[in-house]
């Protein structure tokens, strides 16, 4: 064997080689995981929106439960969120953790409007998601994702 003749130490070596897979198919796997990603990643994009949605939701049922609680002290609606108790999150644009900004559009002595608006794109189609509450606490997605 030529192999023996040139390197005497050969068999010795032989001895030592591992069986593992070559660059070739590591790469190969890599761009099928890839592929797969890649049909995973826009179904995704649907849950984190309504994963994100039921915070606007959540919040906007918190100032219901604080605008009725207002009205049964006051026999009126109030515009104001400080005034009914709700205090804001910051943003993610202020540096916080929340993703919709609430505010009170309307509020009379016998109804209000509350409105959930994303502060960012989550789907990147220029369209911000907006959900509003009103003092029959029917819920609505305005603006969807």
């Amino acid at each position: 064997m030529i192999k023996t003749k040139l390197f005497p130490f050969y068999r010795q070596f032989k001895k030592w080689t591992v069986k593992a897979y070559s660059m070739t198919e590591i790469l190969i796997v890599l761009c099928i995981i890839g592929i797969i990603l890649l049909m995973v990643l826009p179904n995704q994009t649907s849950v984190i929106s309504q994963a994100k949605a039921i915070e606007a939701q959540a919040m906007l049922n918190q100032v219901y439960g604080l605008e009725k609680s207002y009205f049964y002290r006051h026999s009126k609606y109030s515009s104001n969120l400080e005034e009914i108790g709700f205090e804001q999150e910051l943003t993610v644009e202020e540096g916080g953790q929340a993703v919709y900004k609430i505010e009170i559009v309307d509020a009379s002595t016998d109804s209000f409007l509350a409105r959930a608006t994303s502060v960012s794109d989550l789907d990147s189609d220029g369209a911000f998601n907006t959900w509003e509450i009103d003092s029959k606490k029917i819920l609505t997605e305005v603006t969807k994702e």
